[in-house]
């Protein structure tokens, strides 16, 4: 009972200091949050991309770190690039873009 009791304490406290300093993910020590947050990002920029017709969503990849927004794939032309770009950098809390789309005709 005694033993049980310890690995009860022992769970809470341990709890208790994982809340307090707040939990990390690997991803250059992210927090929880952040991550969160970078996830919402993804998902309105690879919707909007849905949406527009002049974007091939399923061709660009789209992945989010604090705030910054990673774009890589293949595009058509030019002007898909571009759009691409700009749909991410008009999505909120989208802190920087970094555009590394491939033009392929």
């Amino acid at each position: 009972m005694k033993y049980a009791r310890a690995l009860a304490f022992a769970a809470v406290a341990g709890m208790t200091i994982v809340t307090a300093t707040g939990c990390s993910v690997a991803r250059d020590q992210q927090t929880v949050g952040a991550y969160v947050d970078d996830a919402g990002i993804t998902t309105a920029v690879k919707a909007k991309m849905a949406e527009d017709k002049t974007v091939s969503a399923t061709s660009i990849s789209v992945e989010t770190l604090n705030g910054t927004v990673q774009l890589s794939g293949f595009a058509k032309s030019a002007a898909e690039k571009n759009q691409a770009e700009n749909i991410a950098r008009n999505t909120k809390h989208v802190r920087e873009v970094r555009n590394s789309i491939v033009v392929r005709p």
